[in-house]
């Protein structure tokens, strides 16, 4: 894989260039990543914070989860798409909401672990293989 890998918004306004691979990749199915991917769930790649460099405008959003953690979702402001969530607790990483662009190997991006599964959709089945969690890890 060649870095650094290009990503952006649907508009464009916001890009960001990711200089390493991502330390998990995460399907999370709770409730809240069903509305926000308007599917069955989100993929999130937990990413550190030195790794990777944004470009554009974003504006904030903030809820407090189940665990208690704030969560802190950057959007963009024109199209709305969400490019990443942060705790303030834990400035050291980033919680990328995927959109690369034009990668060659995208199996990078693929999860490994599937979290709130006691959330899911009943007829999205989980792979093998996968690392499950019924709530988050």
């Amino acid at each position: 894989m060649k870095y650094p890998i290009e990503g952006s918004c649907q508009c464009g306004q916001v890009t960001y260039k990711l200089h390493e691979a991502p330390k998990i990749v995460m399907a999370c199915h709770c409730t809240e990543c069903q509305k926000l991917a308007t599917g069955p769930f989100s993929v999130t790649a937990v990413v550190a914070a030195g790794a990777i460099e944004f470009s554009g405008d974003l504006k904030e959003w903030s809820r407090i989860a189940d665990s208690g953690n704030i969560n802190i979702a950057k959007f963009c402001p024109d199209c709305g798409n969400r490019i990443y969530h942060y705790n303030p607790a834990d400035t050291a990483t980033v919680k990328l909401k995927l959109k690369p662009v034009h990668i060659e190997d995208d199996t990078i991006f693929q999860p490994t672990v599937h979290i709130w599964v006691s959330e899911k959709q009943s007829w999205y089945e989980i792979p093998e293989g996968v690392k499950v969690f019924d709530k988050g890890p």
